[in-house]
């Protein structure tokens, strides 16, 4: 996705017209794709624009067309409730953002002050002419700056993830963590989400299982009742994020080392045991 330059005056890097007639005749249909799918833009301009893309080639019509089902992809599928946004967002987009069009009734450097209704008028019809052109261009420049930091970078990795279930648990505003040793070597850190209801695993410095063994996972139930199995790790499986799910009635998350492929029950002692109510 193409980003704006926003040091030329709040001007885009291909200099955007003051109506959306002259950028469709001069073939910036794609790059208006943005504002179209935020709808922002008249009933009349998304006319001309629907008529434009409907006569164009088919390659522009399908470049037109991907970047509006990716802009509203974006917003569809990159934020969800309550949760809190990557780390500098809103700085990256703000950084990228045009100057903001002068507000009615400010005075541009270089005005010469009149007197009475005269200044009045004259304040009057001019932004009446530099507010249309100079508002669309810092909203393309807004959209284009927004689709940077969302979307330029790669929007399917950045949706991918947001919606990974190892960040969705580790970016909740609730997420706890607690480390504990394991027998061997190595530490084990639990990071719970009670409103995900899971805990994410991450294994450091722990040595492989002895051969012919497995980690094996368990939730201890808070009732007394017997651990359940949550999965196995391997040697390759240290090296990742493990996430467990449905640990609410569990009060903590103990690791064995057990024969390949697992047993039915725990192997005594744990080589770690996490709490979860951290």
């Amino acid at each position: 996705m193409t980003s704006m330059n926003t040091n030329d005056g709040g001007r885009g890097s291909r200099g955007f017209a003051p109506d959306i007639a002259t950028d469709l005749k001069a073939g910036r249909a794609v790059e208006l794709a943005e504002i179209y799918a935020l709808d922002a833009v008249s009933d009349d301009e998304r006319e001309a624009i629907d008529a434009y893309i409907s006569a164009a080639p088919q390659a522009e019509r399908d470049a037109f067309n991907e970047r509006v089902r990716t802009a509203r992809e974006t917003l569809a599928l990159s934020f969800t409730v309550e949760e809190e946004p990557p780390a500098g967002l809103l700085e990256r987009t703000l950084a990228q953002l045009p100057e903001a069009p002068p507000q009615s009734g400010t005075q541009a450097p270089g005005d010469v002050p009149a007197s009475g209704d005269e200044l009045q008028s004259a304040r009057q019809k001019r932004e009446e002419r530099r507010r249309p052109s100079a508002a669309r261009r810092w909203l393309i420049g807004a959209v284009a700056a927004a689709a940077l930091v969302l979307g330029g970078l790669g929007v399917g990795s950045y949706v991918a993830t947001q919606n990974d279930p190892v960040n969705q648990v580790l970016q909740a505003q609730d997420v706890r963590e607690a480390t504990v040793d394991v027998t061997g070597g190595g530490t084990a850190t639990v990071a719970v989400s009670a409103s995900k209801d899971a805990v994410v695993v991450r294994m450091k410095d722990v040595p492989p299982p002895p051969a012919g063994k497995v980690y094996q996972m368990w939730l201890i139930p808070e009732d007394g009742s017997a651990p359940v199995s949550q999965g196995l790790m391997d040697a390759e499986a240290l090296s990742k994020p493990a996430v467990v799910n449905g640990i609410s009635s569990a009060s903590a998350l103990g690791i064995t080392v057990e024969p390949a492929g697992g047993s039915e029950s725990p192997t005594l002692p744990t080589v770690a045991a996490a709490p979860l109510d951290t």
